[in-house]
């Protein structure tokens, strides 16, 4: 028959008689405890291992928010693409010269004539796609910008919609002073 765990561990000489003994009363008392007064004796093995196990749950959860997250925004990243590449308008490669600002920085698109006329209209729009610019119509620059606003660099109706805000600032500022009424001229 094999011997218990206990048996074989002083067999060994791994651990001696003295601290097999207290073991075992001490496991005495605790069921004699428990049987006596029906009380439930509490064991700390137990309860650091619920605790790790609770530890390990809220561990898993938090990787698996990021990771949902992360995929969220790889997703994002495929439609935004996917948007540009289906309805990217073509640049034609011509010579006039339409201007933007990407960041600090101010770069310059060459389209032909009817291009630069219906960006300037506010008909289409400029986004980034990775290093290069591309021209899309404004409802699908509406989607981008919902979607990442960032890759929206130029549209000429939200530029025309900040001119004239700070065209209506500026001509305000008088407006606080009253006017005399017996002025002579």
């Amino acid at each position: 028959m094999a011997l218990s765990l206990q048996e074989q561990l002083l067999k060994a000489g791994l651990a001696d008689k003295q601290k097999a003994q207290k073991v075992n009363a001490e496991k005495r008392k605790q069921t004699k405890a428990q049987k006596k007064h029906k009380v439930d004796v509490v064991n700390e093995d137990k309860v650091a291992a619920e605790q790790a196990r609770q530890a390990k749950i809220a561990k898993d959860k938090e990787l698996n928010e990021q990771r949902k997250l992360e995929a969220d925004k790889k997703a994002i990243a495929a439609q935004i693409k996917q948007l540009i590449e289906v309805n990217r308008q073509p640049k034609n490669n011509g010579d006039v010269a339409c201007n933007f600002t990407d960041g600090s920085k101010i770069k310059t698109l060459y389209v032909d004539k009817l291009t630069h006329k219906r960006v300037t209209q506010g008909k289409l729009a400029i986004v980034k796609l990775g290093d290069s610019y591309e021209i899309v119509p404004t409802p699908v620059a509406d989607k981008i910008a919902q979607r990442n606003d960032e890759l929206v660099l130029h549209r000429a109706d939200k530029q025309a919609e900040a001119e004239q805000v700070d065209k209506s600032e500026e001509d305000d500022w008088y407006a606080e002073y009253e006017i005399p009424d017996d002025l002579m001229w």
